[in-house]
């Protein structure tokens, strides 16, 4: 089946509201405009409610059917990266130093058009919910969300998002039941000894070979602290030290990344990652400061919600354009935290194969904004039941 008719017919509306966001790009939880802009767009679609300033710039509509049903809530994600665009688009980015480089444009423009064409029809019982989050990239805006409260304020039973896939042909969807994308940590190790002239080592207390020792042991956390069938990947992704040839520096500073999928993978990493990082500030006579973030837990799919979403897509994409065992991925996403409160289904919309996401080149296709968008509303049909 192709995207329903009526969406089809205002895709290019969707097209000019998606290169809108793209050109005014925010950060984080500062989509003030990205805010008033969307919730302009959903007081002319006349839904019921509308509220604003949840999670500082998030927005919750409501949609009511015909009469009592379920209600399912369906989520977008507002917020850029701090990225310079390199798109060339006569959309590009007019904000130095700020770029839709992950789609989240095309998810609002989405989830607008789903809001648009519910809010004209009503062909369903119950209440959707729409959740137009801040801060996916980095900030935890979903997980803020949560801990506000909009699951029980507004009786949220499920819950269903989309995220573009720029490494899947155009219009083919994926998911999968279980683990879908990674749990995520950060970690900051500061040595600390004692600087001096690199002329006189004997005369200080050198924090970069335990640097160096450090970084190589923290590899064997995955060869040799995990088992071979499990995932995790441990990165070290920044390491700053000194700031001129003939100086040995005070301090030495190591950033990095755990991504894993198991509770206790997850735990024995940041266990292995303070046990070395002690030993070598001993070993050194150092002192050691370790900052350990535990971030976003992993996105978990639900066995019932992804084989209904499944049969929703196949609705719209046909058999061969579904792909319902998607191989897990080590990225990490906070849509992760709506699923931990509530049972639903992560799923990616191919938008053709491309610059992946977090690229400097990388473009929504609204293409695949009318696909998106039908999935949405013929979720909700198919879950709430048609009016007669």
């Amino acid at each position: 089946m192709p995207p329903v008719n009526r969406i089809a017919e205002f895709a290019p509306d969707m097209a000019a509201w998606r290169q809108h966001l793209h050109a005014h790009p925010e950060l984080s939880f500062d989509c003030f405009e990205t805010a008033a802009f969307v919730a302009a767009r959903l007081r002319e679609f006349g839904v019921d409610e509308i509220h604003e300033g949840i999670a500082k710039t998030g927005v919750v509509a409501v949609i009511e059917g015909t009469g009592p049903g379920p209600v399912t809530g369906l989520r977008a994600d507002m917020d850029a990266l701090p990225m310079t665009e390199e798109t060339g688009a006569a959309h590009a980015s007019t904000v130095p130093g700020k770029m839709h480089a992950c789609g989240h444009d095309g998810h609002t423009a989405m989830l607008l058009g789903a809001a648009r064409y519910l809010a004209e029809t009503r062909n369903f019982a119950g209440r959707v919910v729409l959740l137009f989050q801040p801060a996916e990239e980095g900030g935890g805006g979903g997980g803020v969300m949560v801990e506000e409260g909009v699951m029980d304020r507004f009786g949220i039973e499920e819950v269903y998002a989309i995220h573009t896939d720029p490494s899947s042909a155009e219009g083919r969807f994926s998911t999968r039941t279980g683990p879908i994308m990674a749990a995520v940590d950060d970690f900051t190790i500061t040595l600390t000894g004692k600087g001096g002239h690199a002329a006189r080592p004997h005369g200080t207390l050198d924090p970069i070979p335990a640097a160096m020792g450090l970084g190589l042991q923290m590899q064997t956390i995955a060869s040799r602290n995990t088992d071979p069938m499990a995932q995790i990947v441990v990165s070290i992704t920044q390491i700053h030290a000194g700031s001129a040839m003939n100086v040995i520096p005070e301090k030495a500073v190591i950033c990095g990344t755990v991504r894993t999928f198991d509770s206790a993978v997850r735990d024995m990493a940041e266990r292995r990652i303070r046990t070395l990082a002690e030993a070598a500030a001993m070993g050194s006579e150092l002192s050691l400061e370790i900052d350990y973030d535990r971030s976003y837990p992993p996105t978990v799919n639900h066995a019932d919600q992804v084989a209904f979403a499944v049969d929703v897509a196949r609705e719209i994409a046909g058999g061969a354009g579904v792909d319902d065992d998607t191989a897990p991925v080590m990225g990490a996403e906070d849509f992760s935290y709506m699923l931990e409160a509530r049972p639903g289904a992560y799923v990616k919309l191919g938008q053709g194969i491309g610059h992946g996401v977090h690229h400097p080149k990388f473009d929504f296709n609204d293409a695949v904004a009318p696909l998106g968008a039908s999935f949405f509303v013929r979720l909700v049909e198919a879950r709430h039941g048609r009016a007669a």
